[in-house]
């Protein structure tokens, strides 16, 4: 083979990442037991900008059913009772202070069933950016053999890898939400 090829790393790299933030986004889809996780992913307004809940604030678990928000700046509790009460979470907020309690409400099967539609957005949008990655990996081949940096077999070979890579990816995604969807249902 030729001396050029493509940067299957980055693309490796940039594949993951989209794991990443799916698995960081159904770790925010509750299944019925408290976790701190389920906050995380929530931005609040705050000092001009939009900012994790978690750099204003301290997110605690005193009892199964139960989060508290201990806000560090009397000035954003507000906001971060908005972000709470505004996230697609269906949570109710309630300000004592500078701690907000957040009280989990049971699950119903209507509730879970949401829960289970979110996932399923969640995981496309991992699958889309996976495939993003793909026809940009695809992309650099082409220009390659166009270049006449690798030959017609080459591209062929690398293609292989680029889908094999894909494809490892999107049963990676279609794992996380098949177990995200037995938490949510079978709690």
């Amino acid at each position: 083979m030729s001396g050029r090829q493509p940067d299957l790393a980055d693309l490796r790299k940039r594949m993951d990442s989209a794991l990443e933030v799916l698995r960081k986004e159904l770790q925010g889809l509750r299944t019925g037991r408290a976790s701190a996780s389920l906050l995380e992913p929530i931005m609040v307004e705050a000092y001009g900008s939009e900012m994790p809940l978690t750099q204003v604030g301290t997110i605690n678990v005193p009892e199964p059913r139960m989060l508290t928000v201990q806000v560090w700046d009397r000035g954003l509790v507000k906001a971060v009772e908005k972000a709470i009460r505004n996230s697609s979470l269906g949570l109710n907020p309630a300000v004592d202070g500078q701690l907000i309690r957040v009280p989990l409400p049971e699950l119903t099967q209507e509730r879970r069933n949401e829960l289970v539609k979110v996932a399923h957005k969640y995981a496309e949008q991992a699958r889309i950016a996976i495939r993003n990655v793909r026809r940009d990996g695809m992309d650099q081949l082409k220009k390659l053999e166009k270049d006449g940096d690798i030959s017609q077999d080459e591209h062929k070979h690398w293609s292989d890898e680029v889908q094999k890579m894909t494809d490892k990816h999107i049963e990676a995604v279609n794992q996380l939400l098949e177990q995200k969807e037995k938490d949510i249902l079978h709690v």
